[in-house]
């Protein structure tokens, strides 16, 4: 999502049902007669079945064998319904006499993609669907899993599995209480000698900590790569990309050009000195620069950009995934330092961004400034636009490339 051009930013509003019962206690009246034996009593009439208080049952989204698949919601009073897909146009959904709208799709390439419905102008989450990714504005997106071959990066096979662990902490640089989750690999043991490199992986604009777990699969992709010999074991750490204490509202921090560069600046240091003091005393990790990488996407891409370039004492690894360069403004201001003389503490600086991505020219100007610097780099154009599709290959890619 671009920052300097903010989303339509929506609401999802959420009705609640109040329930209340009333107990009423029994009158006394006349003993009963002596009770017939059981073979004797007349049968009681049945029960009138009761009615689903919401309509009958209803799956959302329902995936085809061949890969279609059916989107409805219930909203009988609606007048329009439309569906909103990654990788795809607005369609608009039928109603039928119980008042579902749906709409089925054509076979779908195996991926997992992110929707939501527009219903009479309002965009909300599949209410059917537990599946979603969250977001720090409001308006949470649905998840469908298209499933496809085990040789999918993202797709959950029989090998040894991570465990992801999430750490709460209050901020002193930003001022807030926030989140920040870490994977560590299949086989980690707190208390066995073994140390590991570390993977700071960054969320995109109106994204919250959970996004590469939720969305990206970040946990599937480095459990498969491990377990294939690709990538080497290592911890993820994914944590609150905001500089700011109130990221739902405060898109002040975004517009505003000093207050853009304050939020970066805070987010850099909440980074530097909180949470990698914290994830160093907390696991068995290699506290060395070489054994650190950043990369993210989007916003996060800008981010990870701008801290491992200009920390390169701390980052030996560096990449972005169709980075938000705009966030940063000109190259030579966003990175002073940045030329030639990086190419001997930098080990690895990868950039990439979809063909189809609107960042792309923001993308290529950072890459052509990077070339007339002398910085060594990879950059790479997969097809594709500024979505999860693009971004999970991205990791897929990146991953094994890192501690060789």
């Amino acid at each position: 999502m671009n920052p300097m051009f903010p989303a339509r930013l929506t609401s999802l509003s959420l009705a609640i049902l109040s329930i209340a019962a009333v107990s009423c206690a029994a009158q006394p009246g006349p003993q009963p007669a002596a009770q017939q034996p059981l073979s004797q009593q007349p049968l009681a009439p049945p029960r009138p079945q009761a009615r689903p208080p919401f309509g009958p049952p209803m799956r959302s989204p329902e995936v085809q064998a061949d890969g279609r698949v059916t989107f409805r919601l219930r909203a009988p009073g609606a007048q329009e319904v439309v569906l909103n897909r990654d990788g795809a146009p607005p369609v608009a959904m039928t109603k039928d006499e119980q008042g579902i709208w749906s709409v089925t799709t054509e076979p779908l390439t195996p991926d997992i993609y992110s929707y939501t419905f527009r219903v009479d102008g309002l965009s909300l989450a599949d209410p059917t669907n537990p599946l979603i990714k969250p977001s720090v504005a409001g308006g949470n997106q649905s998840l469908v899993h298209v499933p496809g071959p085990a040789s999918l990066p993202w797709q959950r096979n029989d090998v040894p599995q991570g465990v992801i662990h999430r750490h709460f902490f209050k901020s002193g640089i930003i001022g807030d209480q926030r989140e920040f989750y870490v994977y560590t690999p299949p086989g980690y043991n707190p208390n066995s000698a073994t140390r590991y490199p570390v993977l700071y992986l960054l969320h995109g604009m109106t994204d919250d900590a959970s996004a590469w777990t939720t969305a990206g699969r970040a946990h599937i992709i480095l459990d498969n790569l491990i377990a294939q010999g690709k990538a080497r074991p290592m911890l993820v750490v994914n944590p609150l990309g905001y500089g700011t204490p109130n990221p739902a509202t405060d898109f002040g921090a975004v517009r505003d050009p000093a207050r853009r560069q304050k939020s970066a600046d805070n987010f850099s240091a909440s980074v530097l000195n909180e949470i990698i003091p914290q994830v160093e005393n907390a696991y068995r990790v290699i506290k060395d620069r070489q054994a650190r990488a950043i990369t993210g996407l989007s916003m996060g891409g800008a981010q990870s950009l701008s801290i491992g370039l200009n920390h390169p004492e701390r980052f030996a690894w560096v990449g972005s995934f169709s980075g938000a360069f705009v966030m940063l403004g000109e190259p030579a201001k966003a990175l002073p330092a940045v030329d030639a003389r990086i190419n001997g503490q930098t080990r690895l600086l990868w950039i990439a961004c979809g063909s189809e991505d609107f960042l792309l020219n923001s993308n290529r100007s950072y890459r052509d400034w990077l070339k007339k610097q002398g910085v060594q780099f990879t950059y790479v154009e997969p097809p594709g636009g500024h979505t999860w599709m693009v971004w999970r290959r991205n990791l897929a890619e990146f991953a094994p490339l890192l501690f060789r």
